[in-house]
């Protein structure tokens, strides 16, 4: 998910080496819900840095379908935005950072 973000950034040339950032600017900047990348990153941290979790085959699955609805999403994106979009997008990423 989100590599498939950096992507999206990548396309409008925004270069992120922050996930939290890249995150917010998911929501501020392109205005998509990114509840489901905000809870994927919670788990993943969950699961690669503590012990104690318990792991469900519903789990895994719910997951990798909000992971996979969410890379078609950015897909998506990426695929119609046209020249003009990216302008008006790096002028609004400006006001953002500001």
């Amino acid at each position: 998910m989100y590599y498939s973000l950096l992507a999206l950034l990548f396309k409008v040339g925004i270069k992120s080496e922050n996930h939290t950032a890249s995150i917010i600017l998911l929501k501020k900047l392109f205005g998509i819900d990114n509840r489901k990348i905000i809870q994927a990153k919670k788990e993943r941290i969950d699961k690669q840095y503590y012990v104690s979790f318990s792991l469900a085959k519903e789990d895994v699955e719910r997951l990798i379908r909000d992971a996979e609805v969410f890379n078609s999403k950015m897909f998506e994106v990426i695929e119609k935005l046209r020249k003009e979009d990216v302008i008006k997008l790096r002028k609004k990423f400006k006001l953002i950072v500001k």
